[in-house]
């Protein structure tokens, strides 16, 4: 069960989830989980094919526009459909309809879904229709599907496919969270129909084109027949017979990023050299096999949560960019959900499960983010700033693309996320040529914001007018999520340079020019940096105003009221203590050492009265301190709200796509909330703890070049080096491990 999906339920709200669920992906490619024939009654559908970064600009209107507002913003596209498969048995219409039984699996070991019709009648008898379909991972571009009928008697069978261009985005103009215009930015530029079908696109505005190739075959004698039209290049197979047909469809997506000019002669050549469906099987399974013995997670106890954490995991393998132009969107690439932008979401949610599991693929998302850095300065002076790297709130291309600047642009905190990102890399690897490379220059420019965008004032240095984490309180001074990361970013900068050897040093200054006294700066700056404190409450204020404001009454609010910003202005909620998600104590996890025990607990206790959770992104946050501070049950109780929160739809939006922080939240709330791991200066570190509710947990991590496996039981943990050698710590103890060595140590309750 917990290797494989399955639901068959077909009312309308199901069949929008499932496709998001059952969609497939491979970084590059994504396909939601569709029906190949539609659905009956006319069923509302969001049918879609996205290629990860495939984008166009489109204008945004503002009623009032201001300085540097941005002027276009970049959207993901529905690209071209060849899912389409429709098909008569003796006249009728295949579809999952009333009369037929339907049973549906997302096979998350194999990486495929399958879908099996089955029915009864008169003439042909029982009548069985299985459907598969994968998203390869071993060749990018490549979108296989397989067709198996089979009927009792003899009978007349008519299959027809298209690749169809004129396709256009979902949008829904009454939520904030999916896009609203827009919805066709395609125009067609080529159809033919032959031995191969295939369709060219080009969008409007960023001059990019996708092309689609198509072949199939069959396995009986059939007469083919193509036409096309109006976009779409279409065949037909029509034969008569009883027993077993079997159809295979092969197509191969390009785009102009990957492929250049070259998008045909590419999507030709690939196809000429396809396998067979079984290959393509063996070789995906093949491949996931190497996955998910890299990212063993496994918990004994709970078959429902080991479903819902391989799942996750999953999904995070399939919407992972893993070349220089793409990262990972927010819905991944199952759906419309924020257009296909991505995020701060990347680097703190789910960018530590490939560091410590796929470091190759890790270091890809690392690649991209550095390749924004000259759109980050860009960005930076159309603000204000006379230097540095501001980075985009959310983003394809480089472009800055929220509208709303109180909660995009504004949160400057994204800057810092990223160069933490980096900074984690380097620790976790102890890559020099990275230090060279990349991480000296992207921590440059964004000190170099920081710089210019706080002031000393009395001694201490202050942040101004930015947006921390929770986006109901915004345009505030001294966010203490905000101050802390800036801090880390300054000092690391510093560091950095003193790291460098000299003739690199040299060879970077020259590109960077340092001024006499920079790095000085820096160090003062982050010495000096301004953290809000209570001494009252003995918190972290979260800043300069938010304890003075009116505590918002959460237990009177009523339930249909949630998520608040879609029933509230924002001023509404700038005005009061209320919490989106978590601001300070995301601050406490990423940067422990900012703050002492008692100041962690108490802002841990006081935060969490007043956050609604109404982002996603927090319940994982709050999992992993309520385990940091010994509270393992209430830890676990906010786990389980992140491991399923797709699979059950708990957030009631999964059919815009899938929430891909929260399912990096799962594997983060699990390793650095359970298992207490920390990626500190000094090396790796272990405080392991285990809920009540489970017999135990298993996870492998990569360390520079070991794989280590950790095993939780009721009273011990065990450490196992699978690969390589280590030293860590597990708590105040130091432990050394050496290829195939053990080390069991007591389990501590808290």
């Amino acid at each position: 069960m917990s290797w494989q999906l399955v639901n068959n339920d077909r009312n309308e709200e199901q069949l929008l989830v499932n496709e998001s669920l059952f969609a497939l992906g491979n970084g590059f490619l994504g396909v939601r989980g569709n029906f190949e024939e539609g659905y009956s009654d006319e069923k509302k559908s969001v049918r879609g094919t996205y290629i990860n970064a495939f984008h166009d600009s489109t204008e945004i209107t503002y009623g009032e526009k201001l300085h540097a507002f941005p002027e276009t913003q970049q959207k993901l596209l529905n690209v071209i459909d060849s899912q389409t498969i429709l098909m008569t048995i003796n006249g009728r219409q295949v579809q999952a309809g009333e009369a037929v039984t339907m049973e549906r699996t997302l096979d998350m070991e194999r990486g495929l879904s399958i879908r099996v019709l089955s029915w009864h009648d008169e003439e042909a008898g029982k009548t069985t229709v299985t459907f598969k379909r994968l998203v390869s991972f071993t060749v990018k571009e490549l979108f296989v599907q397989q067709v198996e009928i089979e009927t009792e008697r003899e009978a007349s069978v008519h299959i027809s496919m298209a690749v169809n261009g004129d396709v256009s985005n979902f949008s829904d103009p009454d939520d904030p969270r999916v896009a609203s215009g827009h919805a066709k930015r395609l125009t067609i530029e080529q159809v033919d129909a032959g031995d191969i079908l295939s369709v060219t696109c080009r969008t409007y505005e960023s001059a990019l084109s996708v092309h689609c190739s198509s072949k199939s075959a069959i396995s009986v004698p059939a007469e083919r027949t193509v036409s096309s039209g109006e976009g779409r290049a279409e065949e037909a197979y029509s034969y008569t017979s009883s027993g077993k047909a079997v159809l295979t469809r092969w197509s191969m997506y390009t785009d102009t990023y990957r492929h250049g000019d070259q998008l045909e002669q590419t999507a030709a050549r690939l196809l000429s050299e396809c396998g067979s469906f079984t290959e393509a099987e063996e070789a995906q399974h093949e491949y996931l096999k190497a996955f998910w013995k890299d990212t063993l997670l496994e918990i004994e106890g709970d078959p429902e949560l080991q479903q819902g954490i391989r799942f996750n995991l999953f999904h995070l393998l399939q919407s992972a960019g893993r070349d220089a132009v793409s990262n990972i969107p927010a819905k991944g690439l199952s759906g419309e959900g924020y257009e296909g932008h991505y995020f701060w979401d990347t680097e703190i949610y789910m960018f530590p499960f490939f560091l410590m599991t796929r470091p190759d693929t890790a270091r890809q998302l690392l690649k991209y983010r550095f390749s924004l850095l000259n759109a980050a300065k860009k960005r930076a002076r159309e603000v204000g700033h006379t230097k540095g790297a501001l980075f985009p709130w959310r983003t394809i291309s480089g472009g800055e693309c929220s509208a709303f600047f109180p909660a995009g642009t504004a949160q400057y905190h994204i800057s810092a996320d990223i160069a933490y990102s980096f900074i984690q890399y380097y620790l976790v690897t102890g890559e020099k040529a990275f230090l060279r490379e990349y991480l000296t220059e992207l921590l440059t420019e964004t000190a170099r914001l920081w710089m210019d965008t706080g002031h000393m004032k009395d001694g201490v240095f202050r942040i101004d007018d930015v947006t921390g984490p929770d986006e109901y309180t915004c345009i505030v001074n001294n966010n203490f999520y905000t101050n802390a990361m800036a801090q880390y970013n300054l000092k690391w900068a510093a560091a950095c340079w003193e790291l460098l050897e000299a003739k690199d040093a040299q060879a970077l200054n020259q590109k960077l020019e340092l001024e006499e006294g920079e790095i000085a700066a820096w160090k003062e700056a982050a010495e000096r940096m301004y953290l809000p404190y209570d001494e009252k409450l003995g918190i972290h204020a979260q800043d300069d105003t938010f304890l003075q404001k009116k505590v918002w009454d959460l237990a009177a609010t009523p339930k249909e009221k949630f998520p608040l910003l879609l029933h509230y202005h924002p001023l509404t909620l700038y005005r009061y203590q209320v919490c989106k998600q978590a601001d300070t104590v995301l601050a406490h996890f990423l940067l422990e050492d900012t703050a002492d025990e008692a100041t962690m607990k108490h802002s841990y206790e006081y935060y969490e009265k007043v956050t609604t959770h109404d982002s996603s992104l927090s319940y994982c946050v709050f999992s992993m301190m309520a385990a940091r501070h010994g509270d393992v049950e209430k830890a676990y109780r906010y786990f389980i709200e992140t491991a399923r929160l797709d699979i059950d739809n708990t957030h009631q939006n999964t059919k815009d796509g899938l929430h891909l922080a929260n399912m990096g939240g799962t594997w983060l709330a699990l390793v650095y909330g359970f298992a207490g791991m920390r990626v500190k200066e000094s090396g790796l570190l272990f405080r392991p703890v285990l809920p009540k509710a489970w017999k135990s947990m298993s996870f492998r991590i990569r360390w520079r070049e070991a794989l280590l496996e950790v095993q939780l039981e009721k009273e011990l943990v065990r450490y196992e080096a699978l690969e390589g050698s280590l030293t860590f710590k597990h708590h105040d103890e130091t432990i050394s491990l050496k290829l195939g060595d053990t080390e069991e140590i007591p389990l501590r309750l808290s």
